[in-house]
């Protein structure tokens, strides 16, 4: 169905822009508050439409030029078509929407967004997927091609082809020279690259993190223990860029999952260290750590400003990850608690605390819904303050329940997803108020953002 001179009215989810048609939403696809459109449907789902601009008559003040070659194909990055003050300004106005439309909380005091300086190349860690099926720009044609082999992400939608990526605008331009090294090396020695339909070939992914001072580690994972492949491709990599940590990984299993997986040193250190804070932080293969270190800061300064922690005071931190918040808790705190699923997110959270020399930090490995009950609250103590910073699917009903029943005075909720906190705040609105809000913006150039809330008894 085809529709001609619509109006986007607003920002809607995943970050497609929003018209009403007939009553009914539409979720535009690469759109802008503002623009006028002609629109082709693509999908229909219950209780919204999606659909592409197939014409743009006039287009919104909030537009900018996107500036990445791969734009529109790749999937991420989904808002360079709008200028950067444009999105602070919408981020922040979906946390606020999140708090009042879906929470229907009254918030006492929101503070603005805190935006970000580092528009591009701000993040510290990217991944790499090698295929033999490369997803076809529309100027290509297979008979253009030497090859159909392709490093880079996978196209939307499609598991099992991806996108070539030959410059990558989200980390430190050396990233892009070190994945353009392996894939030519790669091309140049006949190495296979991995089918990931029918599980087949060598180079499987590359997966690249870098530190603010500027150290690199590089990991590769094969599917196959093939020596004589992985010794020669590991010693150029080695040559050309010296990283701090070079390391490789076996992965003979059907998914590219690697938590279950041995990651090999191969030169150098096996870690790299960041600094946030104040406090170092060790990283591995496997680490769970935020992606933009610049604006974590930022993130974590917002959390402990809310928390206004105590030297009497005793901090659980849950879903700690490896126990950075924690840790910076526990610099001012009397005693700080941090729990995770993950267990070896605990022996890195643990590592990190010796290393800070923090002997007031206890981690405990377990799901948050089993772990945090009546018996742990007795072990360790009545907590002053509760940091809470769950995945995108929020906290569990059953720790939602437990917060309202232990009646903590003090919980800073920090969210990669302000419409599940809401969700979550709702449940706990009759044992709290929330006192403040903040937006931090840590991906710039896509529609996500963080957001944290203190909440104290009523």
């Amino acid at each position: 169905m085809h529709y001609e001179n619509i109006e986007l009215l607003a920002a809607g989810g995943e970050g497609h822009a929003l018209a009403k048609i007939e009553g009914k939403v539409i979720f535009v696809k690469y759109g802008a508050p503002g623009d006028l459109v002609d629109l082709q449907i693509v999908g229909r789902k219950k209780k919204f439409s999606l659909a592409k601009i197939t014409k743009l008559h006039k287009a919104s003040d909030l537009r900018a030029e996107p500036f990445c070659e791969h734009y529109g194909t790749c999937g991420g990055c989904k808002w360079q078509h709008i200028d950067y003050a444009a999105q602070a300004k919408l981020k922040d106005q979906w946390a606020r929407d999140c708090m009042e439309r879906i929470g229907k909380i009254e918030v006492e005091e929101t503070l603005d967004i805190l935006g970000t300086d580092e528009l591009q190349f701000y993040r510290n860690k990217m991944e790499y997927t090698f295929s033999n099926k490369r997803w076809l720009y529309d100027h290509e044609s297979l008979e253009d091609l030497d090859h159909t082999n392709a490093l880079g992400f996978h196209a939307p939608g499609r598991f099992d082809k991806v996108l070539a990526i030959d410059k990558c605008w989200l980390q430190d331009d050396k990233g892009n020279a070190i994945r353009n090294f392996v894939y030519q090396y790669c091309i140049d020695n006949g190495y296979s690259f991995y089918d990931l339909k029918n599980h087949g070939g060598l180079m499987r992914n590359l997966m690249l993190r870098n530190t603010k001072s500027g150290d690199w580690m590089v990991n590769v994972v094969f599917a196959l223990p093939e020596m004589d492949k992985i010794e020669p491709l590991m010693a150029a990599i080695q040559a050309e860029f010296n990283p701090k940590a070079l390391n490789y990984c076996i992965n003979t299993k059907l998914n590219d999952s690697i938590f279950d997986q041995e990651f090999i040193p191969y030169s150098g250190d096996f870690e790299i260290q960041e600094e946030l804070c104040g406090l170092k932080f060790n990283i591995s293969p496997k680490s769970f750590f935020q992606t933009n270190p610049v604006q974590a800061e930022q993130l974590y300064d917002v959390a402990i400003d809310f928390a206004q922690i105590k030297p009497t005071d005793v901090v659980y931190d849950l879903y700690c990850g490896t126990g950075t918040i924690t840790c910076v808790a526990a610099k001012t705190a009397q005693k700080a608690v941090g729990v995770e699923i993950v267990e070896e997110a605990i022996e890195a959270a643990n590592v990190n605390a010796k290393i800070n020399g923090l002997d007031n930090v206890e981690f405990l490995a377990g799901d948050m819904k089993d772990v945090f009950n009546a018996e742990f609250y007795a072990q360790h103590g009545k907590p002053d303050i509760i940091i809470t910073d769950p995945p995108r699917s929020g906290m569990h009903p059953k720790v939602v329940e437990y917060l309202a029943e232990i009646a903590c005075p003090k919980i800073v909720y920090v969210s990669c997803n302000p419409a599940t906190q809401a969700r979550d705040l709702a449940m706990l609105d009759a044992t709290y108020k929330v006192v403040k809000s903040r937006a931090v913006d840590m991906f710039p150039q896509t529609h996500h953002v963080e957001n944290v809330v203190v909440l104290e008894l009523r």
